[in-house]
């Protein structure tokens, strides 16, 4: 029975970190898409989007780095997402 619990955790395990080797990858349609696009399809899923021009360059750093760690969004789309916010502030 042992055996058996153990063999399922190393599955869960290997399961895991495949998982989220592949997950830190950039898919293609990722990189075809705006930080216009990104924002919207991201950030309206949880709440309502703000203005660009509600915060500025630094503060959209902040909140777009605090946003990439709650809900996992990769580099590229978080820099893709920052520049538009910046550039339409």
């Amino acid at each position: 029975m042992k055996k058996i619990i153990y063999f399922l955790l190393f599955l869960g395990f290997v399961g895991t970190s495949i998982f989220s080797i592949s997950s830190c990858k950039t898919s293609a349609a990722v990189k075809e898409k705006t930080g216009a696009v990104l924002w919207s399809e991201n950030c309206s899923r949880c709440h309502y989007s703000p203005d660009p021009e509600d915060y500025n360059d630094a503060q959209w750093e902040v909140i777009v780095m605090h946003m990439r760690v709650r809900t996992g969004l990769t580099e590229e789309e978080s820099q893709k997402i920052t520049k538009f916010l910046q550039d339409s502030n």
